[in-house]
């Protein structure tokens, strides 16, 4: 048996080369194709699957013929204990690579505002300008060129092309060396720049080359072919390999195993079973260990100590400290948080392909390659002067406001003499120096006061969350703090997601949805006052944050079961877990009355061919009933080929059709009806033609050929 068929342009050949190229300037003209915006237009998609004859899905199941059975019994049946080895290598080294895009992106965004302290703490604001600016450049020139000149595919986050591929679509170039190195780097110094993104969906991209290269061993680009673990260079087995290594890229930059799990479940992974969900169980826990085995005692490169010691601030990533009771009233303004949330993910969904259809017509009208690279790099700069521009000015208009809450030092080297002047935080901006000292149970704590703006903006999505989410800080962010950071928020990330660079979009959803969950949240106090009693202390803002970025995540991606345990994992909120998932409900029914989620509407773009399991087929305005219909109805006449077929009748049928595979018939005896044998594909066909081709063109014989 093979899986079925769709016009994507990707034809299988082997297992090793997906392409079929029909004549020598293919190539060069697929790499033109590929060379424009991979976020394309209607008109380019029907270009380019014009050229590119129907395509073939990979071919999951071996054909079971005489050939393979011989084969099959000449190889022991023995356990699985190589490929449960496979998944924990593959989980290591996704766990390493999580660590490390962790410390870069820390250790990078804190150099660059280290190096403009003073100019902000004496108000010159030009000077910082153009320092922050000059080292994201440099960054974003790597970040951007990476995606543009480096990698093959030349595709920012690479997760629609994962989706594809896991449904059957065979894809050029997604798991390369190139692409895997470029991807990473491209994110890690996409996000240190300072542009409004996250590491996550290029993370799934990474863990996905991972399993992919891993399990193979070997790679095409570096000519290296080791004879280890041969027996899963198939495409099953990669496939499940790569299914594996996206759920532990996920699972690594959240530390939420389970909630890795259940996202390739519920929205990467086409095929499934019990098996496959033990082995990838296996590869998250084994990746989310060795993250936070290695995080636990460094923080961006430095080394702290308490090697192997997981602290909850450290592990959680936007740890939410203090829970509270939960009453009935509260769902109330979790439905009214769920509408919004489900109103705006619509909307972004909206705005971000507009915005990406726009930028693939602007690109497409440049007629030179270079040149579209240029033009290509010139778009991420210009939303990196943008983003700076917001960051670094806008806080200038914000005073100050002390600090509710006193703030625990994390590094004692930062402690100084009671009265003195505390180490600098980026959320103090141009306010006055804070002062620390140590508190009775020994802990040095600081106090100092904050520009709100600050905080919103220049803290990345990371700190600025976990902020936003604090119990008991309702006076912490005013409503124009907060309002003016979710408008530059809001329409920037719609801008930044597409771009030719390494972003991730789940930290800007959940900041997104964090601040108007907040601001909800402080209408609420505005209300009904700051409850203290224990029966009205869930009208705190921090419990809305959370409950915003639910409704917002779930509005854009149309997630549910994984949004939740999600959500659950990297707050430890369990005790907010049934207006999550109200929240996340909501979310998801009202945006998908207004258009398709955000990946669909990506794979819709990129001209991913995806083949849902229950297909939504409308006919006009009115919905199609597929059960009122059988294969018949929307199938051509069948192209069979007999058991014993003349060679030259064969060259003949395969010149005049393009089906991926034909049926194999038999007569038993003659007058009788022909029966189904099983199937063979074009590329076995075409393995039987070099020893028979000279022989046609001769015209002199014609070799019957036995199909087994």
């Amino acid at each position: 048996m093979i899986s079925v068929c769709w016009r994507s342009g990707y034809k299988a050949i082997d297992e090793d080369s997906h392409l079929i190229i029909q004549n020598e300037n293919s190539e060069d003209i697929l790499d033109e194709f590929d060379g424009m915006d991979q976020h394309m237009s209607n008109g380019i998609c029907h270009k380019k699957k014009e050229f590119q004859e129907t395509p073939e899905s990979l071919n999951y199941l071996p054909s079971h013929s005489e050939a393979y059975k011989t084969w099959l019994e000449e190889k022991p049946l023995g356990s699985d204990w190589d490929r449960w080895f496979m998944m924990g290598l593959i989980g290591v080294f996704v766990g390493i690579f999580g660590f490390l895009m962790h410390q870069i992106i820390d250790f990078l965004f804190e150099m660059k505002w280290e190096l403009v302290e003073n100019y902000i703490q004496n108000n010159d604001f030009l000077t910082t300008w153009m320092v922050i600016a000059g080292i994201g450049f440099a960054m974003m020139l790597v970040s951007s060129g990476l995606v543009v000149f480096f990698c093959p595919s030349g595709s920012p986050s690479g997760l629609p092309e994962v989706i594809g591929y896991l449904n059957g679509a065979s894809i050029r170039h997604i798991f390369n060396i190139r692409t895997f190195f470029g991807s990473f780097f491209s994110c890690a110094l996409a996000v240190s720049a300072g542009l409004f993104c996250g590491p996550e969906a290029p993370m799934i991209h990474v863990g996905a080359a991972i399993g992919c290269g891993l399990s193979q061993f070997k790679s095409d680009t570096l000519r290296i072919n080791l004879p280890f673990f041969t027996r899963f260079r198939n495409s099953a087995d990669k496939r499940q390999f790569i299914t594996a290594g996206a759920a532990a890229g996920i699972a690594s930059v959240f530390r939420a195993p389970v909630g890795g799990l259940l996202f390739v479940l519920e929205e990467v992974a086409s095929f499934w079973d019990v098996k496959l969900a033990w082995q990838t169980f296996f590869c998250c826990l084994v990746a989310t260990f060795t993250t936070e085995v290695l995080s636990s005692s460094f923080v961006g490169f430095e080394y702290e100590g308490y090697f192997g010691f997981f602290k909850a601030e450290q592990r959680i990533i936007f740890w939410v400290k203090d829970l509270l009771n939960i009453s009935v009233l509260a769902v109330i303004p979790t439905i009214i948080l769920g509408i919004i949330g489900g109103l705006l993910g619509a909307l972004f969904v909206f705005i971000n392909v507009r915005i990406n259809k726009l930028r693939m017509k602007i690109f497409t009208s440049v007629p030179h390659k270079f040149l579209r690279q240029l033009t290509k790099l010139l778009d991420t700069l210009l939303i990196l002067v943008v983003t700076i521009t917001v960051t670094v000015y806008i806080p200038y208009f914000f005073s100050c406001s002390p600090n509710p809450t006193a703030s625990q030092v994390q590094n004692a080297s930062e402690h100084k003499p009671h009265g003195e002047h505390a180490a600098w935080d980026v959320s103090e901006y141009n306010c006055p120096p804070g002062s620390s000292w140590v508190a009775p149970n020994g802990s040095i704590m600081a106090n100092h006061s904050i520009n709100q703006a600050a905080v919103l903006l220049v803290k990345n999505g990371k700190q600025g969350t976990m902020l936003l989410y604090q119990r008991g800080s309702h006076e912490k962010f005013g409503l124009p703090a907060l309002l003016m950071a979710l408008i530059f928020y809001f329409t920037i990330s719609c801008w930044t997601a597409g771009t030719a660079a390494g972003t991730g979009l789940v930290v800007p959803m959940v900041y997104t949805g964090a601040l108007f969950g907040r601001l909800v949240g402080l209408i609420m106090v505005a209300m009904f006052g700051v409850q203290t009693d224990e029966y009205g202390a869930w009208i705190d803002p921090g419990l809305f944050a959370v409950i915003g970025s639910a409704a917002y995540f779930g509005g854009v991606t149309r997630l549910t079961i994984s949004l939740t345990v999600i959500m659950v994992e990297i707050t430890n909120d369990v005790q907010s877990i049934l207006l999550i998932m109200i929240a996340v409900l909501v979310g998801k029914t009202v945006g998908d009355y207004f258009n398709n989620s955000l990946f669909s509407s990506l794979l819709h773009l990129k001209c991913i061919p995806y083949l849902k399991a229950v297909p939504n087929v409308v006919h006009g305005k009115k919905k199609v009933n597929l059960e009122l219909f059988t294969a018949r109805d929307v199938m051509q006449s069948c192209t069979t080929i007999h058991l014993q077929e003349n060679v030259f009748l064969l060259a003949e049928l395969l010149s005049t059709t393009s089906h991926n595979g034909f049926p194999v018939v038999f007569s038993p005896a003659p007058g009788q009806e022909e029966v189904f044998l099983g199937t063979i594909t074009r590329s076995q066909n075409d393995l039987l033609f070099p020893e028979t081709l000279s022989i046609i063109l001769n015209g002199k014989l014609l070799r019957v050929v036995q199909f087994i």
